[in-house]
């Protein structure tokens, strides 16, 4: 099961987040949060496996999100 573990406001800020976290070795995904909405206006859900999502929090946190 997937967690949500980070809602990032942009769309590069997801991108860096993801980028992030798959060379920590996570598996991550990114959900856009709403459907008709172009790219640069819509929120992202960064999204990791239930089992990883406190150590990917942790993460997020050293590095600042």
């Amino acid at each position: 099961m997937w967690r949500v573990v980070y809602l990032a406001q942009t769309k590069p800020i997801a991108d860096h987040i993801f980028e992030l976290l798959t060379k920590e070795g996570f598996l991550v995904k990114l959900k856009p949060l709403y459907k008709n909405v172009p790219d640069d206006d819509n929120y992202y859900e960064v999204l990791a496996p239930q089992s990883e999502a406190q150590e990917v929090h942790n993460i997020l946190m050293e590095h600042g999100f």
